[in-house]
């Protein structure tokens, strides 16, 4: 499969992964609508995706994860009746903490610089 139809899906995945939270589909406490998907990998044979959750509060994201691996059958099951490819992936989902590091190294860098002008 060509990579650019690997993107596009790894794209409807992620959309329509985030409609299905943001619109409180999935019943998990655990999940709320803080979370956001920032990126979705899709194997060549389309047997996994791997979907990197983030949470826009930079709080810990574990249970989130938790929470939609647990409902990652419901998931699919979604992605099944609205995409029509012939196998669905599965889903394996993830932290991603790039966000909060690069906030992280953007106060590093800024601090060296505030400490270079003062001397």
């Amino acid at each position: 499969m060509s990579q650019y139809r690997m993107e596009r899906l790894g794209q409807a995945i992620q959309e329509k992964i985030s409609s299905l939270i943001l619109e409180g589909w999935i019943k998990d406490n655990r999940v709320s609508s803080f979370l956001s998907i920032t990126k979705v990998n899709v194997s060549k044979d389309l047997s996994f995706a791997d979907v990197y959750v983030s949470d826009i509060r930079g709080k810990s994201m574990e249970k989130g994860v938790e929470g939609l691996q647990s409902a990652a059958g419901f998931i699919q099951s979604q992605l099944g009746a609205s995409m029509h490819i012939r196998k669905i992936p599965h889903l394996r989902f993830y932290a991603d903490t790039s966000i909060g590091d690069s906030f992280d190294l953007i106060k590093k860098i800024e601090k060296v610089v505030a400490d270079d002008e003062s001397k």
